[in-house]
């Protein structure tokens, strides 16, 4: 296999001075990363405009039942992908022949966490029975639920493999990952959802096996890549694949928690958008808002990516006892993520109708006045959200990179109910209920970002580690 570029990169002695040359550098490690996510979000917009085209109430269905799915399935993947941060020390500290350890305790943990995700299949009934929406929107929920359980297990791995080359500093051959998964699922969705070449008419279903089948193609290319890098010798990748205890304990110690901030906070939205289906009129409510989060999610996804390459390169700082300079590489991140947020979030309120055009529907007309009365509004608090969530990812991310993980896990515990839920339950029968509570949403998101925020000021992040 020929050499990937960047195949030996690691960070510079000292992290650019002059604040110009300091996001050319952040921004060279993080765009692959941007485009892999973008990918990411491209591939779940590719879904929700062929379910669009099939029909609304599909489109509403399939955002509520991610909302459900994403509470396990974060911590699993997030608890997989934490092994950046111990490649990244282990990396920067010379101590290379641990990396191919963790990277295996992080396939045991993929492995054994996707096959039990596969036990939820038959609580589906339960589960979006139990939620109230309309009998045919809770048809549609199971059978995407069900559908979407088999892309659990790729979906770790595909964190394992991407978190290996991310702890490197090879962003670029995380793009490739996600460049392959996105071929093969919009292919899928083609085939799957209207019934295309050969293939049955699934409608939603499609959509979810389309997926999980194109998760499973991106996950043996990433093992592909992995297992015939020309390191992996060096860092034991080939004979490290033991379960070691003392290793994986470290490994569920930190990484356990990243996956509890994510999954608490998908509970928590996950609870938000049922409420919101409740709500009066709750059918073009939650459309609404299932068309301004996937809206929401383009917009976000770029940031996060930033915010992968601040939580590197703290790791591998931290790995080399440079803790001031993984410091300038956070503020550089910040900079250039809050320059970009802001530019989005003002197309949105600018030109709602551009975004509301890619999920235009027609068959169900009253429906669709409805949303497309709702979504411009909505889409206002989205640009709020967005600009105050891409601070609180970048001082989390950051906060993680160093190990600081279960202060972050105990906000994601605590601060969502009161300030974001909660609202959303009191106020539901409300006039303008949708608007109330997803003015909720928005404080919660600034409140969070200045919790986070402080805490990295704090600076005890800048004494921690997860490598003994």
């Amino acid at each position: 296999m020929s050499e990937v570029p960047g195949a030996h990169a690691a960070p510079a002695a000292e992290f650019p001075a002059r604040r110009l040359d300091r996001w050319k550098a952040i921004l060279g490690l993080a765009w692959p990363l941007i485009v892999a996510n973008s990918f990411w979000n491209l591939q779940m917009t590719i879904d929700r405009l062929f379910l669009a085209d099939y029909s609304t109430e599909a489109m509403g269905a399939a955002v509520a039942v991610m909302g459900v799915f994403w509470t396990p399935m974060a911590l699993l993947q997030q608890t997989a992908a934490y092994v950046t941060t111990f490649v990244a020390q282990y990396f920067c500290a010379g101590r290379n022949n641990m990396i191919g350890p963790a990277v295996w305790q992080s396939l045991w943990v993929s492995i054994i966490g996707g096959l039990l995700f596969l036990l939820l299949i038959p609580a589906a009934g339960f589960i979006f029975g139990g939620m109230g929406h309309a009998a045919s929107m809770q048809r549609l929920e199971s059978d995407y639920f069900i559908a979407m359980c088999f892309s659990a297990l790729p979906t770790a791995i595909v964190a394992a493999a991407s978190g290996y080359f991310m702890g490197l500093g090879r962003t670029q051959v995380i793009m490739q990952i996600n460049g392959v998964g996105l071929v093969a699922n919009a292919v899928l969705d083609y085939c799957m959802i209207p019934g295309k070449l050969g293939f049955p008419k699934m409608g939603i279903a499609g959509a979810g096996y389309a997926t999980a089948i194109g998760t499973a193609v991106a996950a043996l290319y990433g093992l592909v890549l992995v297992f015939t890098d020309r390191q992996r010798r060096e860092y034991n990748l080939t004979s490290g694949w033991s379960w070691n205890a003392d290793l994986l304990k470290r490994f569920i110690r930190f990484g356990l928690p990243s996956g509890m901030q994510w999954a608490l906070e998908g509970l928590a939205f996950s609870v938000f958008l049922i409420l919101i289906g409740r709500m009066v009129d709750g059918s073009a409510a939650l459309s609404a808002s299932s068309i301004v989060v996937t809206i929401m999610m383009l917009s976000i996804l770029p940031a996060i990516g930033m915010a992968q390459a601040t939580s590197v390169l703290v790791g591998q700082f931290l790995g080399e006892k440079k803790p001031h300079e993984a410091e300038r590489a956070v503020w550089a991140g910040w900079q250039v993520t809050i320059m970009y947020i802001l530019a989005a979030g003002l197309t949105f309120v600018l030109f709602p109708g551009f975004y509301l055009s890619w999920f235009s529907n027609q068959r169900d007309p009253e429906l669709w006045a409805k949303v497309s009365l709702l979504a411009p509004y909505l889409l206002m608090f989205v640009a709020a959200f967005t600009t105050s969530d891409s601070v609180n990812l970048i001082f989390s991310f950051s906060l993680k990179g160093a190990g600081d993980t279960r202060f972050v896990t105990i906000v994601a515990l605590f601060l969502p109910w009161p300030v974001m839920v909660l609202p959303a339950y009191l106020l539901r029968e409300q006039p303008g209920a949708v608007h109330w509570a997803w003015g909720a949403a928005t404080f919660y998101s600034m409140v969070q970002a200045v919790i986070f925020w402080r805490r990295f000021v704090g600076g005890k992040w800048k004494k921690m580690s997860v490598i003994n």
